[in-house]
């Protein structure tokens, strides 16, 4: 009982925070609404074209944005009161999702409007990830940081269970257009507990004022330090390769396990209850440093392959978890290290860097892997994510032994000297 109890009250302290409380089951319904409409568009290209491709172009469609908003929203979070900027940022989510919900219900919808709809769903995201990654820090105090980062990339991954679970029974029983129906209905309780938190109870956080260069400003601070600059670089090379699941999984489900959307639903199920693992475990930990990361890249270029040769749904359902572990190890543990590794004034440019690699190289990743997935099998495209995920880790690891031997060379030379 007493182990129990140590369990709890050190994996879930922040949610001791009322704001943060608050922010959490915000963001707890709302990101469940979210992946429904996000398993909702991959299903809806599917059924339109038939094409691995088409998916592909649906989902950078989705994640452009971020490549050319997601430094300048960086600067507009550390520029910004976050709260405010939040609640805009939301009703802009949910008229998106309420256009899409008439044009999918009217049958108005168009591959071409889909894909317009998607960039716009993008936009919001591209503008409101840095502040929100960035907001959970202004809720609790130091001692819980990486609690409240761990806590909230496993309500974001456990949304991922929820969201495509709920998405697959009503797209097979009722139909797509109410996946964007609940999306849009999520935001309304996510702003009214937006609007309840106290904001005297805010930490105290160094808002930039505008000027010139600050752009400039935050991509030199996070590549002159190591630790912000291997983390940026990893998750450029596996989000390129190794994070489309969007794209891979649909053909893997359906074409190479025969299966239809409920068995992707059960597979990005599976691997989400991984990444809830992941995330939990990320939570319990006092610190994140670049050898961690390292090894859980190795472990999901391991996971991956394991996953890409399942010889059937039940076995790649099982699979599925190990890789849904590794991929929240390395997700959420890159964005812990980078959060408690930046400094205050720079923490939203740092964080929008670095969802620009996470989501931002999914438009260049997105495509290719669709090809892979389409003239080569899915498989292939599952290995090739492997492949990206063994590269990463182990150069992370050998840039982490020419640190730690340029760190060691004077004391040698000292030694030598005497």
């Amino acid at each position: 009982m007493n182990r129990l109890q140590n369990f709890s009250s050190s994996t879930f302290a922040s949610l001791k925070v009322p704001n943060f409380r608050l922010f959490f089951w915000g963001q707890a319904i709302s990101q469940n609404g979210t992946w429904m409409q996000l398993v909702a568009i991959d299903i809806l290209v599917l059924e339109m074209t038939n094409d691995g491709v088409a998916v592909g172009i649906a989902t950078a469609a989705r994640f452009a944005p971020m490549l050319l908003l997601g430094p300048w929203a960086g600067v507009l979070a550390d520029r910004s009161d976050r709260q405010r900027l939040l609640i805009w940022l939301n009703i802009a989510g949910a008229i998106v999702a309420a256009v899409f919900t008439l044009s999918v219900a009217t049958g108005v919808a168009t591959l071409g409007w889909v894909y317009v709809l998607a960039a716009a769903s993008g936009t919001v995201t591209a503008l409101e990830s840095p502040a929100r990654r960035a907001f959970v820090v202004d809720l609790v105090e130091d001692r819980l940081f990486t609690n409240a980062v761990g806590l909230n990339s496993a309500m974001m991954t456990g949304s991922k269970i929820g969201g495509p679970a709920v998405a697959g029974i009503l797209i097979t029983t009722i139909g797509i257009a109410l996946c964007f129906a609940v999306n849009a209905l999520s935001y309304i309780p996510q702003l009214w507990l937006f609007a309840r938190m106290n904001r005297t109870e805010f930490r105290p956080s160094e808002r930039i004022v505008k000027g010139k260069g600050q752009l400039r400003e935050g991509l030199r601070y996070m590549w002159d330090l190591s630790e912000l600059r291997v983390p940026l670089l990893m998750v450029t090379v596996i989000g390129t390769l190794t994070f489309n699941y969007s794209v891979v999984l649909p053909l893997f489900a359906t074409r190479d396990l025969a299966g239809g959307a409920g068995s992707y639903t059960t597979l990005l199920s599976a691997m989400s209850i991984g990444s809830l693992i992941g995330a939990l475990s990320i939570a319990r930990r006092v610190d994140v440093d670049t050898r961690f990361l390292a090894m859980a890249s190795i472990g999901l270029g391991v996971g991956q392959t394991l996953l890409a040769w399942s010889p059937n749904l039940v076995a790649a359902t099982v699979l599925a978890v190990p890789a849904g572990i590794t991929t929240m190890l390395v997700m959420s543990g890159s964005t812990t290290m980078v959060q408690l590794r930046a400094a205050p004034a720079m923490r939203g440019r740092v964080l929008a860097m670095l969802t620009v690699v996470f989501l931002g190289s999914t438009p260049v990743g997105g495509p290719i892997m669709g090809y892979v997935g389409e003239h080569m099998g899915a498989r292939w495209a599952l290995l090739v994510g492997s492949a990206g995920a063994f590269v990463a880790g182990v150069g992370a690891l050998i840039s982490l032994s020419r640190h730690e031997n340029r760190a060691l060379a004077p004391t040698h030379q000292l030694s030598e000297a005497a």
